[in-house]
């Protein structure tokens, strides 16, 4: 199939899909709405134009921009924040308004990173650039009159009026140098020169930069109490370095280092001894510490299988239910049958990401979507293995759907950089600009 002919199967597929997003979101709004009046909402005319209109200025900008791009990306995204809007509207009216405020900057990151990133060679050429600006964005929470600490967390960051996570940034900065990085010294890890034991590892000044940036991931994060982003970065890291080498002795070795890790942090932390403890047995502090993850269970028993409606059940009984446990709202008013569609569409979703990095051409180009792809699929597994207590709890969100700006700003821009991808493994990358 021509060129020509897949872009433009793939932008029909891509707008088709859409409709049904915008009529599952609107749909579901209205449904919010009507189990609390038997009127309309009066603003529904005014989401409807809200949501089609980002809708079409992205799938526009997809058109313009990377118009052989993958068809599925964009609205699985799409799904998923509508899913996740109509959910905190639910719950709270005014954090939905201010979400609907930062999916519209998450739409215009996504518009800006399609338009100014025309060739993903851009981005691997700065890889120390950007490992810098990882790690100042990991140690802004730590400056004292800036950083703030929320919940016993200090994870954001004041300007003015302005608050966010500069977390979330990093770990679009750190991919880009670890795929960078790896794919300069892939050989070498792979290889090995120093032999320990019968086995062959990599010199430690190929190693180093690596583990230098992971390292200090890791120690700020846990310095800051962020356990959820700690194990994100940690997971993402050991992934693509097997990814980039074939190499299953870095998966032990990252299982071994992450196994010392967990036990250093459990006996030198007492936040940690806490999460473990109730993730244990939540029932003796059913009143205390346990409290959230018990209503969580409380709320998934109470939807059984077809849940009690949307609007119908009590998922404001959950503590942070617009943030950490969404996915447990969603389990009440939905059920077995609505979580299985979330978990569906996250598998569509990472699936897609991995067929980008398997269908892409270049060795960055396919180790930077792999690792895009393993953070929407940890940073899933991580949330929804802690609210139903499949691992211990940690403070994380769920992609594209939990309530929070600096989260689904970052998630969009990583949505923009896949596609990009997506489109140059067909169309291929624009011929480099002559100066005069």
């Amino acid at each position: 199939m021509r060129t020509p002919t897949l872009a433009r199967h793939r932008r029909n597929v891509e707008i088709t899909l859409g409709l049904l997003t915008i009529i599952v979101t609107v749909g579901g709004y209205v449904l919010v709405a009507l189990a609390k009046n038997s009127t309309l909402p009066p603003d529904l005319y005014l989401l409807l134009a809200a949501v089609v209109g980002l809708y079409v200025l992205a799938h526009l900008t997809i058109r313009r921009f990377a118009p052989a791009a993958d068809g599925t990306l964009l609205p699985l995204a799409a799904l998923l924040n509508g899913i996740g809007f109509v959910t905190i509207a639910r719950l709270d009216r005014n954090l939905a308004r201010i979400q609907s405020v930062w999916v519209a900057v998450g739409v215009a990151a996504f518009i800006a990173t399609l338009v100014l990133v025309r060739d993903s060679r851009m981005v691997e050429r700065y890889r120390y650039t950007f490992a810098l600006l990882g790690i100042l964005c990991l140690l802004l929470p730590l400056v004292p009159g800036v950083g703030q600490q929320i919940n016993g967390a200090r994870l954001w960051v004041r300007f003015g009026a302005l608050n966010f996570q500069p977390g979330e940034a990093a770990k679009v900065l750190l991919v880009i140098f670890f795929a960078a990085y790896l794919v300069d010294k892939r050989e070498l890890l792979s290889s090995g020169s120093v032999r320990v034991a019968g086995m062959y590892f990599p010199a430690l000044r190929h190693l180093g930069p690596l583990m230098l940036a992971w390292g200090f991931s890791i120690i700020v994060m846990v310095q800051e109490k962020d356990l959820g982003s700690s194990l994100l970065f940690f997971a993402v890291f050991s992934a693509m370095l097997y990814m980039a080498t074939n190499r299953g002795v870095y998966l032990l070795g990252g299982l071994v280092l992450f196994v010392i890790g967990a036990v250093i942090a459990y006996h030198l932390f007492t936040h940690v001894q806490v999460r473990v403890t109730t993730w244990i047995n939540p029932w003796p502090k059913a009143r205390g510490e346990g409290y959230q993850i018990t209503q969580s269970w409380f709320a998934f028993g109470t939807g059984g299988v077809a849940g009690t409606g949307l609007g119908l059940g009590s998922p404001d009984k959950i503590p942070n239910a617009a943030t950490d446990f969404i996915f447990s709202a969603i389990g009440e008013e939905l059920g077995l049958v609505g979580t299985m569609a979330i978990v569906l569409s996250y598998v569509l979703l990472v699936g897609s990401a991995f067929r980008v990095a398997v269908d892409s051409v270049r060795n960055f180009s396919k180790l930077f979507a792999a690792g895009l792809a393993t953070i929407f699929g940890i940073q899933t597994l991580i949330i929804m293995g802690g609210v139903t207590r499949l691992i211990p709890l940690t403070g994380i969100t769920l992609p594209f759907v939990s309530y929070g700006g600096s989260s689904l700003v970052a998630n969009f821009v990583l949505l923009a950089l896949l596609l990009r991808i997506s489109h140059e493994t067909v169309a291929g990358p624009p011929p480099p600009r002559v100066r005069a």
